[in-house]
């Protein structure tokens, strides 16, 4: 039996900041708070050399289902803030607390603590704060406590410089464990394995996916993969599978491989677009959320790749609705009571096929850190990677088949795009081929 599958956008914010991360509390009772981080590049004024600023926001939203009238989504707080490159709730309580860590363009580690306020909602509170190091942006972070294990919390984070750091979080304060450098350039991401938190993952604009083991330490990774051939910025082990770890890259590939041979990946996805981050869904252990950047948001359906079969992951969602850069990109634990109501769902817009369109190609696209430009669009604004030719359509993947038993899918996401600095919160339902209840 086939499935059937419907977005449908509940809310937009507008974040006048450019938006390029977010992130829903992954801690029981929170589940309802979302975090949204900005980035904006203050050029300087005056002298030509003159260092640019960067600046960013934090944002800290609500989600209420009040009823089909009323926006889901209300502000609780916003703070002003270097600028945001990542953020990461750490998967636990700590203290009894929520904890939230950011990677800000002061190349610090950032950590504020959620709690109830004396005017009554939620408020974040600064809780603690560690410079990687000088003049260097923070870029990524992730939690040892991916599987919900409260035994060891610690913080993996990546740089500008293309070092690797690992912090340990006690009594509220972090502590520096150990830095390295892992990468030539940027090193764009860097990542537990959930199954053992002793190993790490990294990637960087080097075009390298490397892997360290902390029990030896860092003189030498325990492999240095190539296959993908542009700069690796996401990476995400799952929580579900052991060993199962995903990758993306600006060569808009996603990779899924098995963590005990790393020299050829499971199998290979491409997704139009590069892929910024990678999100496992909280409890399918086959449903993997995708920021595709110039393509959109996707979700990928991974049960045949992750069993051996080679194949590339089927496309089983996509959200179409934004008109930039797609960065962010998360799924809320929440579930949803109400059904979705009836409307079609918005049909993408036909193109100019790349021959007809008759324009010059002109620079474009830069990093979400400004410091380089790698790819090129036309004059209707698609991309087009740097030297690559445009590539013919896609065949499509079979559809996934419904397991006998298997049970419809609700889900609350939430994403977001840069320079028209949006938030979206919306919603995925994945049913049997039957008609939604209306």
């Amino acid at each position: 039996m086939a499935w059937k599958s419907k977005t449908r956008n509940l809310q937009v914010f507008d974040t006048e900041l450019s938006a390029d991360t977010v992130e829903w509390c992954p801690v029981s009772d929170n589940h309802d708070i979302l975090v949204c981080g900005t980035y904006q590049l203050q050029k300087g004024v005056g002298e030509e050399d003159a260092t640019p600023s960067r600046t960013g926001r934090l944002y800290l939203f609500e989600f209420q289902q009040a009823g089909l009238l009323s926006p889901p989504v209300t502000e609780l707080q916003r703070i002003d803030t270097a600028a945001i490159l990542d953020l990461k709730w750490c998967h636990v309580p700590v203290s009894g607390r929520a904890v939230l860590g950011m990677a800000v363009a002061s190349g610090e580690i950032q950590l504020y603590t959620l709690s109830d306020s004396q005017e009554g909602g939620r408020r974040l509170h600064s809780l603690s704060s560690l410079e990687v190091g000088a003049e260097r942006l923070a870029l990524s972070l992730d939690w040892s406590t991916g599987r919900m294990d409260s035994s060891d919390v610690r913080v993996v984070c990546s740089d500008s410089l293309g070092c690797v750091s690992v912090l340990s979080l006690a009594e509220g304060s972090l502590t520096a464990l150990s830095q390295w450098k892992a990468h030539d350039f940027e090193a764009w991401i860097s990542a537990f394995s959930y199954w053992d938190t002793q190993l790490l993952y990294s990637g960087g604009d080097d075009c390298k996916l490397k892997g360290w083991d902390l029990r030896v330490g860092p003189s030498c990774p325990t492999f240095t993969s190539k296959r993908h051939s542009m700069g690796v910025c996401s990476i995400h082990s799952s929580p579900h599978r052991e060993h199962i770890l995903a990758t993306g890259s600006y060569d808009e590939q996603v990779l899924l491989w098995d963590g005990r041979n790393m020299r050829q990946p499971l199998s290979e996805t491409p997704t139009g677009g590069g892929v910024w981050r990678l999100k496992w869904h909280p409890t399918n252990q086959h449903l993997l959320l995708a920021a595709c950047m110039h393509n959109d948001f996707h979700i990928l359906h991974c049960q045949q790749a992750t069993e051996g079969s080679g194949a590339a992951c089927p496309v089983v969602a996509s959200y179409i609705l934004h008109n930039s850069l797609a960065y962010g990109a998360d799924w809320s634990r929440l579930t949803l009571d109400q059904p979705a109501p009836c409307s079609p769902t918005p049909e993408p817009k036909e193109e100019t096929p790349l021959a007809q369109s008759g324009g010059h190609l002109r620079i474009q696209y830069e990093s979400p850190t400004a410091s380089f430009d790698t790819s090129l669009e036309d004059d209707a604004g698609r991309y087009i990677p740097e030297c690559i030719a445009a590539p013919p359509s896609a065949t499509p993947t079979p559809a996934p088949q419904c397991n006998e038993g298997e049970p419809a899918l609700t889900c609350l996401l939430a994403s977001c795009s840069f320079y028209d600095h949006m938030l979206h919160v919306w919603r995925w339902d994945w049913a049997p081929q039957e008609p939604l209840p209306c």
